[in-house]
């Protein structure tokens, strides 16, 4: 059973950019999170991608920006099997905190839009003709690449000019973020995610962890909710079901064991939960999408 955690090094790499190509690197992108924010900007094939509850489909010039910690996956559209090429830039967003003026910082007015419901991390070819992202998406990538002197600058003002095309694109269509937001105190509850992904296949109880975080439970309930947008038990599902949905599309183990590696009582509770998520029981799930069963 694998950990949807993707570690990184944000101290030593807080910025990393890649031309993916599908020919050379492994595909699909099975569900994972990590710390870091995520671009993707397609060039050449359409990929869908999925971030928590959205799904998008990239084509050529459209770009999605995933928020940091959110469940996400890619793969080919309708189990295509043509050559993608996109562009992947991954960064540490806690490096945005600068104020200047009345402009929100960059870090706030990303978070803020991830917990807007109307807010659309998905970007189209057309919504993005008006500014020059493809230019400094792939001057990252350049960067990157060289490695040359004082390379981390660059990019860091690249993905500054990025970040902003977001936001004016989000205020055209009335998202104006809040100078400030605050944040939520306590440093552990922002790492008790990487717990529960750890030991999802085991019994947990909000109880135990707000006492892991040095809470109670009503504190460490509100504070969770407002920082992840969702509370704990129904974050400990969701993480559950996505990890049943991914042995679904990769494993042929039978309905009995993944109950059981995702953490759930019985076959019927795991049933009934991924019905509540994805409004489709996991057998027809597995038979809707046999193009992407293989051997783990």
């Amino acid at each position: 059973m694998y950990n949807l955690f993707e570690p990184g090094d944000l101290l030593n790499s807080p910025y990393e950019a890649i031309l993916f190509d599908t020919a050379k690197h492994s595909f699909p992108i099975r569900a994972h999170w990590h710390h870091y924010m995520e671009i993707i900007l397609m060039e050449e094939g359409a990929a869908i991608v999925e971030c928590d509850e959205n799904k998008y489909c990239l084509r050529p010039g459209d770009m999605a920006a995933l928020p940091p910690k959110s469940i996400h996956a890619i793969y080919h559209e309708h189990g295509s099997k043509e050559r993608l090429l996109y562009y992947v830039i991954k960064f540490d967003l806690n490096r945005f905190r600068e104020n200047i003026g009345y402009v929100p910082q960059l870090k706030s007015a990303i978070l803020q839009a991830a917990e807007n419901p109307s807010v659309s991390f998905y970007f189209s070819s057309r919504e993005l003709a008006g500014f020059p992202i493809h230019e400094f998406v792939s001057g990252c990538a350049r960067e990157a690449q060289s490695m040359h002197y004082g390379h981390y600058m660059i990019m860091y003002s690249y993905l500054n000019c990025i970040l902003v095309n977001m936001l004016r694109i989000w205020r055209d269509k009335g998202f104006v973020p809040s100078y400030e937001v605050s944040a939520p105190s306590g440093s552990s509850i922002e790492t008790i995610t990487e717990y529960i992904d750890a030991h999802s296949d085991q019994p947990l109880k909000v109880e135990q962890l707000a006492l892991r975080c040095n809470m109670s439970y009503s504190f460490f309930a509100k504070q969770f909710r407002q920082l992840y947008g969702r509370s704990c038990k129904e974050y400990i599902e969701y993480i559950r079901v996505t990890k049943t949905e991914d042995m679904l599309l990769f494993t042929d183990y039978d309905m009995a064991y993944i109950s059981q590696a995702a953490g759930f009582s019985d076959c019927s509770h795991m049933i009934k939960t991924f019905r509540k998520y994805k409004n489709i029981t996991p057998k027809q799930f597995r038979i809707q999408n046999t193009k992407f069963r293989r051997s783990s």
